[in-house]
């Protein structure tokens, strides 16, 4: 059985880091050393030199969207470049969003993600199963999802796949019974459609991009955020806010912890380093930012960094949804058909670390867990993932917290042409990524690919 033997690193938990040195066996973290503790090496294990670079658990990006049909077309990357591009960024397992489309079962909308996943995975890989259609056989289904490994799901109050309240009501009780989890995506959505009609009877607002945010308020998320709050009161079931965006949703979400509710929330990078201003431009540098939410204020920005700070949120997922310039020129004639999403599952780890523990927003013990441990409890990869201990998945990222470079798409695996934080230079760059004990990608290049395995999820276990 192969040994690496990883020396001299910070190692990096969320508890604690300190300088030691890590001995995997196989695929496995076989020991985690302090200096002042002593191991004998066989002569054929390999030594890498981690001396002063810090050592991550493999991060976690438990938000993405590949090979995803919508808004008449379908994202760029699929698993095989998805996954790259994950791996490339030092993300070693991702949780894809698996569909139930209206008429589907739960089952058929499995295999089909099943089936896209076949196709390639450079990084480990689950599903969460999006239920877009309520009824007996589907209620009867969350049992087999949580027997198949798909322990989280995930409900619309939006878009075409959208729940209404009722059916709300009576998924969160049957995944309360099952000991499942949903996230919801929260925006009102008849707020949004009285608000579009408003910005299509003129042409001129009709296709100018501004009208995607304006018509998507912080007033509609945190709407829905707290009818959401609500009916999992009622149930007196956990739920998680994903790609949580402003603070008029935060506060919706201290509200609920102060009457005993327990809510978990997600943010995502574009809500920490970009403003809704990126909509005021000319359409081609405009649409590349339209996603829903939307970008909002500087103001929302900062208070999404305290409460990541003070541990009001438990991860920086991505929603990383990518598409070409020419797929989101489909909306030049009506921004409600500019495809929404953008990448990022690429640019993560190394975004966190220079904007985040860089600019002293967070700790790096912090960035470990939001980015790893909380994502492995609440997502039920827990202790298999998302931390360096004896016995643990050899998922490792080696980060050089003083090398420096500039984002530029020509660099990117993802097939997305275009880089939503071109120029940003970076202060931390993730040299070598272990996935199970291989090394799969150095310098941002991928050198194995399709080593993933798909990941039979547990039971979520609650985060702070």
């Amino acid at each position: 059985m192969k040994k690496v033997f990883i020396e001299g690193g910070t190692i990096v938990n969320s508890k604690e880091s300190f300088v030691g040195n890590i001995l995997i066996e196989g695929e496995k973290i076989k020991k985690v050393l302090k200096p002042e503790e002593f191991i004998e090496l066989d002569d054929d294990a390999e030594v890498v030199d981690a001396g002063g670079k810090l050592v991550f658990p493999g991060f976690i990006d438990a938000h993405t969207h590949f090979d995803l049909h919508v808004a008449g077309t379908v994202t760029c990357d699929d698993f095989p470049s998805g996954t790259k591009a994950a791996i490339a960024g030092g993300t070693t397992s991702i949780v894809d969003f698996g569909t139930q489309y209206k008429g589907e079962t739960l089952m058929e909308g499995f295999k089909n993600w099943q089936k896209k996943a076949d196709l390639g995975a450079s990084c480990d890989y689950g599903f969460h199963m999006s239920i877009t259609d309520w009824n007996e056989e589907t209620k009867k289904e969350c049992q087999n999802m949580m027997d198949e490994g798909l322990s989280t799901f995930k409900v619309y109050m939006t878009y075409d796949i959208q729940v209404d309240d009722e059916e709300m009501f009576y998924i969160l009780k049957r995944l309360k019974e099952v000991g499942g989890i949903t996230g919801v995506h929260c925006e009102n959505t008849g707020m949004i459609a009285a608000l579009q009609k408003k910005y299509i009877a003129e042409e001129s607002t009709k296709k100018s991009v501004s009208s995607h945010y304006l018509s998507r308020p912080d007033d509609a998320e945190a709407e829905a955020i707290n009818r959401m709050l609500y009916i999992a009161d009622v149930v007196d079931t956990p739920i998680i806010d994903v790609h949580l965006t402003c603070e008029k949703g935060l506060n919706e979400i201290r509200e609920a912890r102060k009457r005993g509710q327990v809510v978990f929330a997600e943010t995502c990078p574009q809500y920490l380093t970009m403003t809704e201003d990126l909509y005021k431009s000319d359409f081609e540098t405009s649409a590349r930012y339209v996603i829903a939410p939307p970008l909002r204020k500087k103001s929302d920005q900062e208070a999404l960094w305290k409460a990541l700070a003070d541990g009001e949120i438990q991860t920086i997922c991505t929603d990383h949804c990518s598409f070409t310039l020419a797929q989101k020129d489909l909306g030049k004639e009506d921004f409600r058909k500019i495809p929404g999403g953008m990448p990022g599952v690429e640019t993560r780890g190394e975004v966190i670390f220079s904007e985040g523990v860089v600019k002293g927003r967070i700790s790096k013990e912090r960035m470990a867990a939001l980015l790893s441990e909380n994502p492995a409890k609440l997502y039920g990869m827990d202790p298999e993932k998302g931390i360096l201990q004896e016995g643990s998945d050899a998922d490792i990222v080696l980060l050089d917290p003083n090398k420096k470079k500039t984002i530029r798409k020509e660099d990117q695996v993802s097939r997305s042409d275009y880089a939503p934080l071109e120029g940003l230079e970076i202060q931390g760059c993730i040299e070598e990524v272990f996935l199970r004990g291989k090394l799969v990608a150095k310098g941002g290049k991928v050198l194995l690919e399709n080593q993933g395995k798909y990941l039979k999820r547990k039971k979520f276990q609650p985060v702070v």
